[in-house]
């Protein structure tokens, strides 16, 4: 599995890869939730940024009171973590980079 690499991440609570359809490919924890709301996310992103020029949302990072979501897009796929609050995430952005140029082998979706 892709996301084997983020299993020993201290505080880790959820990671997903997400299809270009919004579902998750593989996951680890609640990913279908993180799956889902990423790819809403990224819906939102892409209606707000192109309008303004500012070109796609590469890389998407969010805090809560309890969580802390770090995402990136590799093409058609979101590559996303949840993870609990207050703990360094570079560790999970750095797999996750490692795992997005992965995800870039991945061939194109049909239909696109």
């Amino acid at each position: 599995m892709r996301l084997d690499a983020l299993r020993a991440q201290p505080g880790l609570l959820a990671a997903v890869l997400v299809g270009p359809d919004g579902l998750p490919l593989e996951m680890i924890g609640e990913g279908e939730l993180l799956a889902a709301e990423l790819a809403a996310l990224r819906a939102w992103t892409e209606r707000v940024g192109e309008p303004l020029g500012a070109g796609r949302v590469t890389r998407l990072a969010l805090t809560t009171e309890q969580i802390e979501v770090v995402a990136l897009a590799s093409g058609p796929y979101l590559l996303g973590a949840a993870l609990t609050r207050g703990l360094d995430t570079r560790p999970v952005q750095q797999a996750l980079a490692q795992l997005a140029l992965e995800a870039a082998e991945l061939p194109e979706p049909e239909g696109r």
